[in-house]
């Protein structure tokens, strides 16, 4: 035995009543159309019913009910009078007849459009909450795999400061690509949380006039130690006159901070060994502009437009390096405060990647930011 939903009660009983609106409505035109004279039209009665059936029955169904009606209506030249109707009166329901089968096209469509637009409407139903759910999993599962890695990470650094008994040269080598790993796996975790976040409920913004450079300083100094492993040099260039000169935007400086720890790891991991990176900071005016540039493998012009999509990685002679998730933050960031991110290739090899951010005052008190960074 088939049992019925609950969710198709509903329109099992609205089938229901417009089945009986429609035969009741119909039978009270019938009565009307043939038990007065010929000439009297009341044939648009039956626009009801066929508006009914065509709403919401089938189209079948709706063809059959309006060629009955139009029939009903043209039989009614005959019945009850017995002889044919005048011209006036042929024509009168020759109209008539026009207007049942404008009707029923009309209502056809009109179904055809709300079954659509209820299908769409499942559509984003269901993409909301898949949203959510990869949310919710993003979330539980970052927040389940950060609490043993931080525990992994906080042993390592014991070991590693020899907390736990000494250890020897080869043993604190292991150590460090022990630790180097679990934190690069401990930023991909938060960098996954740190956009599903951005994605669900935008980037959330602090900001206050920072100065480009001194984030950039801030970005930079962690990152010398790995970059000196690889035998990379990082440098910062401000301006081109070869002068000290401020460059001051309205920023989050977490977040700004990020999005340039990003690009500096990104061009961390392209850098071939002896090389240099080089991060350049440029005034045009009404904005102020960060380079962050490596003579590493150039990037397909084909991947340029996609470089900050998520989880894209571009192929070709760049290698594969990274999830693939640092540049799309980046881009979450940046366009959150109003400036714009893109890639270029350099000549003759390797990749520059610049933000462009709105410039404005520098505060009447500097040394306050300078306080609060500490």
């Amino acid at each position: 035995m088939t049992r019925r939903s609950p969710s198709s009660a509903p329109f099992a009983r609205q089938r229901v009543w417009i089945a009986s609106a429609t035969v009741l409505w119909t039978a009270l035109a019938i009565a009307a159309e043939f038990l007065t004279p010929t000439d009297y039209v009341l044939g648009y009665l039956y626009v009801v019913p066929v508006g009914l059936v065509g709403a919401y029955g089938r189209p079948k169904t709706t063809m059959v009910v309006t060629l009955g009606a139009i029939g009903l209506v043209l039989l009614n030249l005959w019945i009850p009078a017995g002889v044919m109707g005048s011209p006036a009166a042929i024509t009168n329901r020759l109209l008539v007849g026009l207007a049942l089968l404008v009707t029923a096209l009309l209502s056809d469509r009109a179904r055809r459009d709300r079954t659509r637009l209820a299908q769409q409407q499942a559509q984003l139903t269901a993409q909301s909450q898949l949203a959510q759910l990869r949310e919710d999993f993003a979330a539980t599962l970052t927040h389940d795999l950060k609490t043993p890695l931080l525990g992994a990470i906080a042993t390592l650094e014991a070991f590693q400061a020899q907390q736990l008994g000494p250890a020897t040269e080869q043993q604190q080598q292991v150590l460090a690509v022990m630790l180097r790993s679990h934190r690069n796996s401990l930023r991909l975790l938060e960098s996954v949380l740190e956009i599903y976040r951005n994605d669900a409920e935008g980037v959330l913004l602090d900001r206050q006039p920072w100065e480009l450079g001194e984030l950039a300083e801030r970005a930079i100094a962690p990152l010398r130690v790995l970059a000196a492993g690889r035998r990379v040099t990082i440098r910062l260039e401000r301006g081109d006159s070869g002068f000290w000169a401020s460059f001051w935007v309205a920023a989050d400086a977490l977040q700004l901070e990020r999005a340039i720890d990003n690009l500096l790891l990104n061009a961390l991991n392209h850098a071939p060994r002896d090389s240099q990176i080089l991060v350049q900071l440029r005034s045009l005016g009404s904005c102020h502009r960060l380079e962050v540039s490596d003579s590493g493998p150039g990037i397909p012009p084909a991947a340029l437009p996609k470089l900050f999509d998520r989880f894209y990685q571009a192929g070709s002679d760049r290698q594969l390096t990274g999830s693939g998730l640092g540049l799309y933050l980046s881009r979450q960031i940046v366009e959150a405060h109003g400036g714009r991110i893109w890639a270029e290739n350099r000549s003759p090899q390797g990749a520059t990647f610049l933000v462009e951010l709105a410039a404005c005052p520098p505060p009447i008190t500097p040394a306050v930011h300078a306080n609060s960074a500490d």
